[in-house]
């Protein structure tokens, strides 16, 4: 057995607010709870999306939370070296076509399937230049893993998604290269995240396979959202967590995450609701969907 190694993985594209602690907190209380490693990686690798100062906000509040990470923080903007190497290891195997297709074509292409790409550039060999993308060849294969909060996932690449891009025509790399790269590099043992990223993790799963690597178990929580019932966001409105009263916060997000805090924890210090949350953390009490936020002041 490998020693656990977790991880929180945020983007900074704004401050961290009740939907990014309920991921930073399942995924901390996972670790802990196995003795394990959680590591925070900065996953800044669409310059584009980033809002100046967010990295900072972020690393602040999860200090003011009593979050304790080991080792550095990890940059993704520091380790483009990895995902060419990646690259070319797939270049080298001829898993990867260049691409000049925009979304404005592939829709026009496949109208009832928007998302799935029909394989366009699949055999025309376009050379590499500016604004052209790099895409995965997939094959005609389901692919299945077992969620312990979701369940069982069953998923065909190919048929569902097509061939997916690896380095942008915007000449930034995809999220699915760099998290894939970074999860393999770093040992990641086990993924705890939200589930709107349960689309995305079949794709992970297959391309850590090209690359010859191991794919870490994934455990996909319930995912906070606001009356309307849209998932908490920069753009849904969401308020930043408060730097005062973070007890009160993460007492809330273990409550939305299955578990019961004793009243009282609400007035404990952070020490006091660590270690009641490590010591009573179950992944099995976790809901497969999103229980009521109704009372909660997200």
């Amino acid at each position: 057995m490998h020693p656990y190694i977790g991880r929180f993985a945020p983007s900074p594209t704004g401050p961290l607010h009740f939907g990014s602690l309920v991921a930073a907190l399942g995924s901390y209380l996972q670790a802990r709870a196995h003795q394990g490693r959680w590591l925070l990686r900065i996953e800044d690798i669409d310059p584009p999306r980033e809002a100046p100062g967010a990295t900072s906000a972020i690393l602040k509040t999860l200090e003011a939370y009593g979050f304790e990470w080991d080792g550095a923080v990890t940059y993704q903007s520091q380790r483009h070296a990895l995902y060419e190497e990646a690259l070319s290891q797939l270049r080298d195997k001829n898993r990867l076509y260049t691409c000049n297709c925009s979304r404005k074509m592939i829709v026009a292409v496949t109208p009832d399937q928007p998302q799935r790409y029909p394989g366009t550039c699949r055999n025309r060999n376009l050379l590499r230049t500016q604004s052209m993308a790099l895409r995965l060849r997939t094959e005609d294969a389901s692919l299945s893993f077992n969620d312990p909060v979701q369940g069982a996932i069953a998923h065909n690449i190919y048929r569902e998604d097509g061939d997916f891009i690896l380095f942008r025509r915007d000449g930034f790399y995809a999220y699915v290269l760099a998290v894939s790269v970074d999860d393999m590099q770093q040992g990641i043992t086990e993924v705890v995240r939200g589930n709107d990223l349960l689309g995305a993790t079949a794709r992970q799963i297959y391309l850590i396979q090209q690359l010859d690597g191991t794919a870490p178990g994934y455990a996909h929580l319930p995912v906070a959202c606001n009356a309307a019932g849209e998932k908490l966001s920069k753009q849904t409105g969401a308020i930043p967590l408060p730097l005062t009263q973070p007890v009160r916060q993460l007492c809330q997000a273990l409550s939305f995450l299955g578990h019961a805090p004793p009243p009282e924890l609400n007035q404990a210090g952070l020490d006091e609701f660590w270690n009641w949350a490590i010591r009573n953390w179950q992944l099995k009490r976790v809901p497969e969907k999103a229980i009521s936020t109704a009372s909660l002041s997200v």
